[in-house]
C-alpha cells in the first residue's frame, strides 16, 4: 500500500472522528479490555496487564476521543523480520478497514525499521491472504517459537496459522473501505 493510500485511509478515519496513533501508557488499561475479549472468544491469546506495559511501545491504536476502538502490534523477533500480533477492532467497527489499516501501517513501520518481512499467526488466514500474506511453516520463524510459543498454554497443540509477507509487496488492490 502506497503512503497515498494509507494517507486516504487516515482521512476517512477522520471524517468519523477516529485517528490513528501510537499507544500511550494510558491506552494499556483499555488494549487489555479489549484484546483479553477477543482472547475470551478464542480468536487472540490473552495479554497481561504487565506484558501490555512492557511492549506499549509495539502498539498502533485507533481511538474513538479518548477510547481505544482498534490495536495492532508490531513486534521485533530478528534483525529481518517482525510479527504483527494483537491485532482486534470493536465488534460494532469491522468491516471498515480498520484492521487492513493497522496492518498496512504496521508494515510501513517495519519497511522504516529496515525489516525485510512480516509475519502472523492467525485463526484467520482469508483476512491475511486479502492483504498480501501467503501461508507459512511456524518453525520458519524459531525464534518465535523457542521464545514466546514454548511458554503459551497452546503449545505444542497451537492451532494458529502461520503467514508471512515481504514488506516490500505492493498490493496490486487499493486496501477496500468495507472488509
Amino acid at each position: 500500500m502506497s503512503d497515498a493510500q494509507i494517507a486516504q485511509k487516515l482521512a476517512e478515519l477522520a471524517t468519523k472522528d477516529r485517528r490513528l496513533e501510537r499507544a500511550r501508557i494510558a491506552d494499556v488499561p483499555q488494549l487489555h479490555t479489549l484484546i483479553n475479549y477477543f482472547a475470551d472468544q478464542g480468536d487472540l491469546l490473552h495479554r497481561s496487564m504487565s506484558e501490555l506495559y512492557e511492549n506499549v511501545r509495539d502498539f498502533i491504536v485507533v481511538k474513538e476521543g479518548e477510547k481505544v476502538v482498534a490495536c495492532a502490534s508490531l513486534h521485533v523477533n530478528w534483525e529481518d523480520v517482525a510479527e504483527i500480533k494483537s491485532v482486534a477492532v470493536s465488534t460494532p467497527l469491522q468491516g471498515q478497514g480498520i484492521g487492513a489499516l493497522l496492518i498496512e501501517q504496521s508494515i510501513e513501520d517495519a519497511v522504516d525499521l529496515g525489516l525485510k518481512r512480516v509475519f502472523v499467526l492467525t485463526h484467520k488466514p482469508g483476512f491475511y491472504e486479502r492483504l498480501g500474506f501467503q501461508r507459512a511453516d511456524v518453525l520458519s520463524f524459531p525464534r518465535k517459537v523457542w521464545s514466546e510459543c514454548i511458554r503459551c498454554p497452546k503449545f505444542p497443540s497451537c492451532n494458529e496459522i502461520a503467514m508471512d509477507r515481504p514488506v516490500d509487496l505492493e498490493l496490486s488492490e487499493p486496501l477496500p473501505s468495507q472488509e
